[in-house]
C-alpha cells in the first residue's frame, strides 16, 4: 500500500513498500518545504487524497502522486482540519488557524465551494496566540450533529450541520481543545489532560481520569477502530513534544484502558493514531518527533518502521 506521513516543514513523505520514501515537492504540487497539519481520505474512495497545508488544501485524485490547490477563501491560510462526512463525501469540513484567524469552513460539493460557518472564536489566547480549530467530528448516525475542539478556546457543538454553534460550558471547562470524535452514541472531546466522555449527546459529561489512570497526563488525541465501535486509542506523552509517550486503548467504550507499549520507545509524545475502514486490520501511529509504528493486527502487536521522520503531523494511506 502507499503510505503518506504529514510533517512540519518537510512536506508529505510517501512510500510503497514503507522502507523507500520520496518527499512531495513542486513538481507534483506542493511548494517546497509545504507545512502539513492534516491529511485525510474519503472513506470510500481513499484514493482520494486531502492535505491542509500552510497555503489552504491540497487534493489528490490519483493516491497521492498529483495534487492540485483547492480555489477556497482560506486558499493561503493554514488549514488545520478537514473533516469529510461518513454521510455523504461531498460534504466536508475544513477548520483553520494559527497563525491564520480561525474558522470553520463547510462545502456540500466536494470542495468546489464553500461557505464559512457561523462561530465565534476568539482571536487570541493563552499559549498558541491565535487558536487553531484541531478537530471536526461528524456524528455517523446524523449528519445534523457536529463537534469541534479548538486549542486554546474551547469546545463547539453543532445541531444544524454547523449552521450554528454552541460553546460547551460548565462540565468541560479547559479550554485547550485537542480533539473531537464519535463512535455509536459516544461523544468524546479531548483537552490537553484529560478525556471528556458523554453518552447522551453531550446532556451530561463524565471524565475518564486521565491523572489517576493514565502514566502520562498530555492527551494529544483519541482515535475509534475502524471495525469496533467500542475500541479507540489514545495518543498520549508526558509534555509537549515531550520525552517519551505511549498508546492507551480502550475495548469497552472507554470504560477501562491499558498500555500499549511500543517495541522501541518513543522519543516524544505519542501524536498520531491512524485507522481506516478500507484496511481494518492495519493501524499506524507516531511520535511528534517522527518515530512511526505499524500493526497489522489492530494493534495487538507492532513494530518500528527504520525510518524516521521531522515534526509529524499526520498519517494516511491508500490500499493497492
Amino acid at each position: 500500500m502507499r503510505i503518506l506521513v504529514g510533517t512540519v516543514g518537510q512536506s508529505v513523505l510517501a512510500s510503497d513498500d514503507g522502507e523507500h520514501w520520496s518527499r512531495l515537492g513542486p513538481t507534483i504540487g506542493f511548494h517546497s518545504d509545504a507545512i502539513v497539519r492534516c491529511l485525510t481520505n474519503a472513506p470510500r474512495h481513499p484514493e482520494a487524497l486531502w492535505a491542509g497545508t500552510d497555503r489552504g488544501i491540497l487534493r489528490s485524485d490519483d493516491a497521492g502522486r498529483s495534487w492540485s490547490q483547492l480555489e477556497a477563501p482560506f486558499k493561503n491560510q493554514q488549514v488545520w482540519r478537514i473533516s469529510i462526512s461518513p454521510h455523504d463525501e461531498r460534504v466536508v469540513f475544513a477548520g483553520t488557524g494559527t497563525p491564520s484567524p480561525a474558522g470553520i469552513f463547510r462545502s456540500d460539493d466536494g470542495g468546489k465551494t464553500w461557505q464559512q460557518l457561523t462561530v465565534e472564536i476568539a482571536e487570541e489566547c493563552p499559549a498558541v496566540g491565535v487558536p487553531r480549530v484541531t478537530d471536526i467530528a461528524v456524528d455517523p448516525a446524523d449528519p445534523s450533529q457536529l463537534w469541534a475542539s479548538i486549542e486554546v478556546d474551547g469546545m463547539r457543538h453543532s445541531t444544524d450541520g454547523g449552521q450554528t454553534w454552541k460553546r460547551i460550558n460548565g462540565a468541560i471547562t479547559n479550554p485547550d481543545g485537542h480533539a473531537a470524535s464519535v463512535s455509536s452514541g459516544l461523544v468524546v472531546l479531548t483537552v490537553n489532560n484529560e478525556i471528556h466522555l458523554s453518552r447522551d449527546n453531550g446532556a451530561s459529561w463524565q471524565n475518564v481520569g486521565v491523572r489517576e489512570h493514565f502514566p502520562y497526563t498530555h492527551i494529544r488525541d483519541v482515535v475509534f477502530d475502524a471495525v469496533d465501535p467500542n475500541t479507540a486509542w489514545a495518543a498520549i506523552g508526558d509534555a509537549t513534544p515531550g520525552t517519551t509517550g505511549v498508546l492507551m486503548r480502550t475495548k469497552d467504550g472507554a470504560r477501562t484502558w491499558q498500555r500499549v507499549d511500543m517495541p522501541v520507545e518513543p522519543n516524544s509524545a505519542m501524536w498520531v493514531v491512524r485507522t481506516q475502514p478500507d484496511t481494518p486490520e492495519l493501524v499506524l501511529a507516531a511520535s511528534r518527533y517522527g518515530y512511526l509504528y505499524r500493526s497489522d493486527d489492530r494493534g495487538a502487536t507492532w513494530t518500528k518502521l527504520r525510518r524516521e521522520f521531522s515534526e509529524v503531523s499526520s498519517i494516511a494511506w491508500v490500499p493497492n
